[in-house]
């Protein structure tokens, strides 16, 4: 059985002029708890500090992460920005899934608080990754080229958390990524359900969705 816990972590707000809006967004920033037959995994840990400048421009509020070191076996990020990676270092034995690409360019500097990067056990991998039986991680480029999203199998139905693949519940499926057919392969016509990092809203449906 998986099952899956959504954690609040706080909020940002993101700038009018950054995403083409009228006014400031006020963003959640969600993680994800997930337990299965194997253990259990944290999927991205909240709002990292150490940056000023970027507290000015976001403004974030952070709430905190309440499961340890004791509760997780493993971590997964979606991909390295500062507000997926905030509590990497609470887990300094703990492995860290993250794609090869998305840690060569975090290391590259200017992708992320550099601060936050140093202290954590990465497992980097190249492509496709199960974890256990029903959980898969796939990458899903787009938001960045090394984001990745986890995709979990009920057996009746299915559930990708897909982190900032898209932005929102109500954009999901546009602009069309090619990787949506190979959710649509391994969901194989069950219903399924997406969660995002900064959408309280799901998606339900069947994938992919329409083009």
């Amino acid at each position: 059985m998986i099952r899956v816990t959504r954690l609040d972590l706080g909020h940002l707000t993101r700038p009018a002029a950054e995403w083409g809006g009228p006014h400031a967004r006020v963003e959640p920033v969600l993680a994800y708890l997930v337990r299965h037959p194997r253990g259990s995994l944290l999927f991205d840990t909240g709002i990292g500090t150490g940056s000023p400048e970027t507290d000015a421009h976001y403004r974030p509020v952070r709430h905190p992460l309440l499961p340890g070191p004791d509760d997780v076996d493993l971590v997964v990020n979606c991909h390295l920005h500062f507000d997926h990676i905030g509590g990497n270092q609470r887990f300094p034995g703990t492995p860290v899934l993250v794609q090869r690409v998305e840690l060569a360019t975090a290391r590259a500097g200017g992708h992320t608080i550099d601060s936050l990067l140093p202290g954590v056990r990465y497992e980097e991998l190249d492509g496709e990754h199960e974890i256990a039986p029903g959980v898969l991680l796939v990458p899903t480029p787009g938001h960045t080229e090394g984001h990745q999203s986890l995709f979990l199998d009920h057996g009746d139905r299915v559930t990708v958390l897909a982190g900032q693949a898209y932005d929102f519940a109500a954009e999901f499926g546009t602009p069309y990524r090619p990787w949506l057919d190979r959710l649509a392969e391994l969901a194989d016509g069950r219903p399924a359900r997406v969660l995002f990092a900064h959408d309280r809203d799901l998606w339900a449906g069947t994938l992919p969705p329409p083009r």
